[in-house]
């Protein structure tokens, strides 16, 4: 193994900076029942969960955490099954809150709510798609005809002018259907696609997720896509190595497949994406993942949680979010990526991802999820090129023999 490098620079982050984006999981209550799901809804509302005026309360502390504010997030559970959805949309509209919408395949939302929540100062809707016909997604979603549903409020979120991200959670069973959702994609448009390997928690604890092996695959599949269409992932910081790695090779014109690891799962997924229409789309990641500097999560009762990681770090009840995220110390380690265990605590990309976590007890222990192996990749480079820029002397050699 070679030296450590560090290839890029990374920006400091303050606790007391606003997050990108606020995700406010509204309700619990939800009528599907998801096998992947983190939340474990259930049918009905919570008694505890934030009242209207609890939830004001919280949109006036966004507003408050700096401009322009941050993202918020409604979601849930069915954040349609609350009745005074409308007024919290309207109400962080008014205070220059952007809002957006994440929400499964609901029987509740119509293209008629749709309409009236766009009214409302609704900015973007997230729909989840995880299958590419109703036979995979409704058995992921536990009951049937949420497909059909799914793609009529894509039609209807488009119709009225809101913007569209498509979700997708990535588990063994369904790692195939992406070559094809990638094509509704393009066909039905879609602002982003964002795809995000499954995080066991709740229901989804019994899922089989990806392979490491099958996690690479993935990162180097959705770079390829990526050229076509815009693409992102939740939790998969690998994405961020990935992308540095291919945009190297491209800018060395080294073929991708003669140095990184690529399995079965990749070239079957490519495979299944053809024909694929060739693209100048403008590849983009984020500095970071998600958890820690990008977002902070609310749960319905107000607890604070960065990411989905367990255990809560204050409540919106009993203090301003920002106070909430500032008094954190796992947020404080999340940003310090020096603080990581194993090889994630070596890895010369460390400094490009603050915010990883990994699934153990140890929140900052290594990611089980990664199995690449600090500086390999820029060795096998080297080597690559130093191969490749011997070869025309060589022919040359051959030519001037002859």
């Amino acid at each position: 193994m070679g030296n450590l490098r560090k290839p890029t620079g990374h920006p400091r982050f303050e606790v007391a900076e606003p997050s990108f984006v606020v995700i406010w999981e509204t309700t619990k209550a939800c009528d599907l029942a998801c096998a992947h799901c983190g939340a474990e809804p259930i049918p009905s509302r919570n008694p505890d969960e934030l009242s209207t005026e609890a939830g004001r309360a919280l949109i006036d502390d966004v507003a408050a955490l700096g401009a322009p504010p941050p993202l918020l997030l409604l979601t849930g559970g069915d954040p349609i099954k609350r009745p005074d959805l409308r007024e919290l949309i309207a109400h962080a509209a008014n205070r220059h809150v952007p809002v957006a919408l994440s929400l499964p395949g609901s029987a509740l939302l119509t293209p008629g709510i749709i309409s009236e929540l766009r009214a409302a100062g609704l900015r973007a809707i997230a729909l989840s798609v995880d299958g590419a016909d109703s036979a995979i997604h409704d058995a992921f979603r536990g009951i049937s005809g949420v497909f059909a549903r799914t793609m009529k409020a894509w039609e209807a979120a488009r119709k009225c002018g809101l913007t569209v991200q498509i979700n997708t959670t990535v588990v063994s069973a369904n790692l195939m259907e992406l070559p094809k959702i990638a094509h509704q994609v393009l066909e039905r448009g879609a602002m982003t696609w964002s795809v995000f390997p499954l995080v066991p928690t709740g229901r989804g604890s019994g899922l089989e997720r990806i392979s490491e092996q099958a996690c690479e695959d993935l990162m180097n599949f959705l770079y390829d896509v990526g050229a076509t269409i815009s693409v992102r992932t939740t939790e998969a910081h690998h994405f961020k190595r990935v992308f540095m790695e291919r945009s190297i090779l491209e800018r060395r014109g080294i073929a991708h497949d003669r140095v990184m690891p690529l399995g079965p799962a990749y070239h079957a997924m490519r495979a299944a994406l053809e024909p694929w229409a060739a693209g100048t789309h403008a590849r983009r990641t984020s500095i970071d993942i998600s958890a820690g500097p990008d977002f902070v999560f609310i749960s319905h009762t107000g607890t604070v949680h960065p990411s989905f990681l367990p255990g809560s770090h204050g409540s919106v009840l009993q203090e301003k979010l920002g106070e909430a995220c500032r008094e954190s110390n796992l947020l404080k380690d999340l940003r310090e990526p020096v603080t990581f265990a194993g090889r994630c605590g070596v890895c010369e990309y460390s400094p490009v991802w603050s915010g990883a976590y990994a699934l153990s007890a140890d929140a900052l222990g290594r990611d089980e999820m990664s199995g690449y192996v600090p500086s390999s990749f820029q060795d096998e480079v080297a080597e690559v090129s130093s191969a490749e820029a011997q070869a025309p002397r060589d022919r040359g050699r051959q030519v001037i023999r002859h």
